[in-house]
């Protein structure tokens, strides 16, 4: 198709309710003419993480709003755009819904076709959203719920490289920062401790380094973070400021080391294909902590491989890259009817194993 695409997408896999729009022309990275997200920080704050129900119930009366607004900043309306793209999962599936019922209804009443994304392609697919990245490359997909390396081809085409066996580094991190009594989310608040903490004081473990291959475990290192804030308040009754800063530090400086051997290893399995144009990509949104950031560039230059990561407000969970997600599928012929499921679990590379067990209702990655 040669035609100029103009999509809407709406995203509520988690606590931020998005709407964005996305035009593309042909040869061209893709324009972002709107970008709403409202976050939902402030009503899970008491509780240190969100709250599924409460999340969900925000999401059904933000979501229309977010439509609108995102409407408006683009000066469009409903009878310009040339589809609808909405996150299908994985993801809390109360949030889920309410995005995909959402979508189902504008779709219906616009008469424009429904296109389902799954949450992690529009991540892995970001680049080519900024910088029109050309097919293979490989992703590092890095956030609260998720961590894999995957082998991009296409739009519905995914190779796992590897992946967390257990939490993924964003709830580490979120961990971590309730341990010690920072606010959520995690993220940022270790990151900025960090900044002010010695990295080398506490020793803590790099877990599967010893072992081959591409897979990761953020698990044991959070436990190890409670035990050395545990012995310290044992032995002095309390942490204080800089025992705290350090703690983050070593906790940061684990998990980046992690991530830059397993990358290390990720991208030789990805030349071994021999590319035309390496390309390396990260995403999410622990991609928008600058140590880690900075460990997986330094990782890329010394293989020879290009390294893109999208703008900060791209890392984080928003619609952009879901509208994005559907030029790309909407151009591959992708279309979804009205019986458009919401999907909990979802992985993105269906042939290979799961990471994570699923129990009865399947594969969470």
């Amino acid at each position: 198709m040669a035609e100029t695409l103009t999509i809407l997408g709406l995203e509520s896999s988690c606590d931020d309710t998005a709407a964005a729009i996305v035009r593309h022309r042909p040869g061209q990275p893709g324009e972002i003419l709107s970008s709403v997200v409202a976050g939902q920080a402030a009503l899970h704050a008491a509780y240190g993480g969100v709250v599924p129900e409460i999340a969900a119930r925000a999401h059904a009366e933000k979501l229309d709003i977010c439509v609108e607004q995102a409407l408006s900043q683009a000066g469009l309306t409903l009878r310009e755009i040339d589809a609808i793209a909405v996150t299908a999962g994985p993801g809390l599936i109360g949030g889920v819904l309410a995005g995909v019922m959402c979508a189902k209804g504008l779709a219906a009443g616009a008469d424009l076709p429904l296109i389902g994304v799954n949450h992690l392609a529009g991540h892995a697919l970001t680049p080519r959203l900024t910088d029109a990245l050309a097919y293979p490359y490989f992703v590092l997909l890095v956030s609260g719920g998720h961590c894999q390396f995957l082998l991009v081809r296409g739009p519905e085409t995914f190779t796992r490289l590897g992946g967390t066996i257990d939490d993924a580094p964003g709830e580490a991190f979120d961990k971590t920062a309730r341990l010690l009594g920072l606010p959520q989310p995690g993220g940022p608040s270790v990151e900025a401790e960090a900044r002010k903490g010695d990295p080398a004081r506490f020793a803590f473990p790099r877990p599967l380094l010893a072992r081959d291959g591409c897979d990761m475990s953020f698990s044991g290192l959070k436990t190890a973070v409670r035990r050395a804030r545990d012995a310290l308040v044992a032995e002095k009754g309390g942490i204080t400021r800089q025992d705290r800063a350090d703690l983050c530090a070593g906790f940061q400086a684990a998990v980046a080391d992690v991530l830059a051997e397993k990358t290390r290893r990720a991208a030789k399995l990805y030349l071994a294909e021999a590319p035309s144009a390496p390309a390396f990509a990260v995403a999410g949104g622990v991609a928008a902590n600058q140590v880690i950031r900075g460990r997986l560039q330094a990782v890329a230059m010394q293989a020879g491989v290009r390294f893109l990561a999208p703008p900060l407000a791209l890392c984080t969970d928003n619609a952009a890259m879901i509208a994005w997600a559907g030029v790309e599928l909407f151009r591959a012929g992708h279309r979804d009817g009205m019986d458009l499921v919401a999907r909990p679990r979802w992985p993105l590379d269906v042939a290979s194993g799961a990471l994570l067990g699923g129990g009865r209702k399947g594969a969470k990655a």
